[in-house]
């Protein structure tokens, strides 16, 4: 019989996300699949050391004994081969991670099992890859950014942040900004404060993860999963993204306007074990102090012909 994943949140996560890959990926790179062959199988027992990904993965595990049930379910997925993925499943098991599914597709796109698996999120260090599920529309995917130096969590809370248009929000709104200039994004914005704004490429992610808040056993108040907007957005085109949010009926703990202000600063005293963003010039600071993840475009937006316009 099937399982049904309608009520557990389900991430996709690659291997060189969750763990740090880095210098095996460098020698795929110079020595090819045999050199990269035989490293893994002389250090199969050396345990990888936590990826960018990873104390997000073992934060979201550690729900499901808040909750007294399976409430997330963590798919490691990777372009080794199931031989040279044996340190990764060692890994695994070393940190105690409670993960029993993985995919290892022998050097293959990872892109076409994400329907397989019924993934949500998808994380990945391949940029390919995740452009190929962000155009295919089937669930939220971020790029995954290098680890900051000295990130660590400060307690069991899960704590993920986002950016507000072309993320949780369609793109309408910032490709206005663009092309027409603050003034009439503003003005455009508190004309139609009462209109929600469509949904972007993790729009069914929030609404996913609010949903998972409601299987905790604490008040929404005190939920050990806190969910966070941090956006470039000020007044008066706030009110747009609030009343948007009740009208998909979900409950966010934590929102920032900061009117272009960095966002560095804010996600760092937040400590987001994730943070979602579409552009550049956001994720260079915020990459150095908080687990970081790009947003790309979908190939057909037009704010990805203006950037390449410019």
């Amino acid at each position: 019989m099937a399982i049904e994943f309608t009520d557990i949140l389900v991430v996709g996560v690659s291997s060189r996300a969750l763990f740090n890959l880095e210098k095996e990926n460098e020698i795929f790179n110079t020595e090819g699949i045999s050199g990269f062959r035989k490293y893994q199988l002389e250090h199969e027992e050396d345990p990888l050391e936590p990826g960018t990904a990873f104390h997000l993965v073992q934060s979201l595990l550690h729900l499901s004994k808040n909750a007294n049930k399976r409430i997330v379910e963590v798919i490691v997925m990777s372009r080794n081969s199931p031989e040279t993925g044996v340190r990764i499943m060692n890994s695994v098991e070393k940190y105690s991670l409670d993960i029993t599914r993985m995919a290892f597709s022998g050097g293959e796109s990872l892109a076409p099992y994400i329907d397989a698996f019924d993934i949500d999120l998808f994380l990945s260090k391949d940029m390919n890859d995740v452009q190929s599920v962000i155009d295919s529309k089937k669930c939220a995917a971020a790029y995954i950014y290098e680890p900051p130096t000295e990130f660590k969590p400060t307690d069991n809370m899960v704590k993920i942040a986002f950016d507000a248009d072309a993320v949780l929000f369609s793109d309408d709104s910032e490709h206005r900004y663009k092309t027409e200039g603050i003034e009439a994004f503003h003005k455009y914005e508190q004309e139609h404060q009462d209109v929600p704004l469509g949904e972007g490429p993790f729009a069914k992610l929030l609404i996913k993860l609010s949903k998972i808040q409601e299987e905790l056993p604490t008040t929404i108040e005190l939920s050990p999963l806190r969910i966070a907007i941090v956006t470039a957005r000020n007044a008066p085109s706030h009110m747009r993204v609030i009343k948007t949010l009740r009208k998909w009926g979900v409950y966010v703990d934590e929102a920032y306007f900061l009117g272009g202000l960095s966002k560095d600063a804010v996600l760092k005293a937040f400590g987001a074990h994730i943070f979602f963003d579409d552009q550049e010039v956001h994720l260079t600071d915020s990459s150095k102090v908080v687990p970081s993840g790009k947003v790309p475009y979908a190939s057909d937006s037009p704010l990805l012909k203006l950037n390449e316009h410019k």
